[in-house]
């Protein structure tokens, strides 16, 4: 069974981590876009709600809940809370970019796009540093040199 929840809970976030690469892209083409504006204008704001509600939430939800139900294995070390640590600035910047899906706020303002630009790109080490604290979690690996 323990499997099976970490093979789901990782799908869960490759799901999640795939729209927090994506949506911040998408951003910029959403900026302006009310509902006065053509039909093929709104394509980017439908395309991002859908991305937000349809795929990187519930993403989110199953692999918080997966990660809950895994946590009942244990765990030894400080890999675990720097873990749910880095999670929280997840869970912070996909609340940040719905944010910023409803409410674009100043469309080019120079330090909104500096942020923009720097938030985009936080997914990435955020992705590699979880993977990394779980590999490096106490029996996640074989011990070097052999057995």
């Amino acid at each position: 069974m323990h499997f099976w929840l970490t093979l789901l809970h990782i799908a869960a976030m490759a799901v999640w981590f795939t729209g927090l690469f994506f949506l911040p892209r998408l951003l910029p083409a959403v900026e302006g876009k009310g509902p006065d504006q053509p039909a093929t204008t709104r394509r980017p704001a439908a395309l991002g709600r859908l991305l937000f509600f349809g795929v990187m939430t519930p993403g989110a939800v199953a692999t918080i809940a997966l990660g809950m139900l895994l946590l009942g294995d244990g765990f030894s070390g400080a890999w675990l809370p720097a873990k749910l640590a880095l999670v929280g600035v997840a869970v912070l910047l996909h609340v940040y970019f719905g944010q910023r899906l409803f409410d674009p706020g100043t469309p080019g303002h120079p330090l909104r796009r500096i942020l923009d630009r720097v938030l985009a790109w936080l997914p990435l080490p955020l992705l590699l540093a979880i993977a990394a604290l779980a590999a490096a979690k106490p029996g996640a690996l074989p011990p070097l040199g052999g057995t």
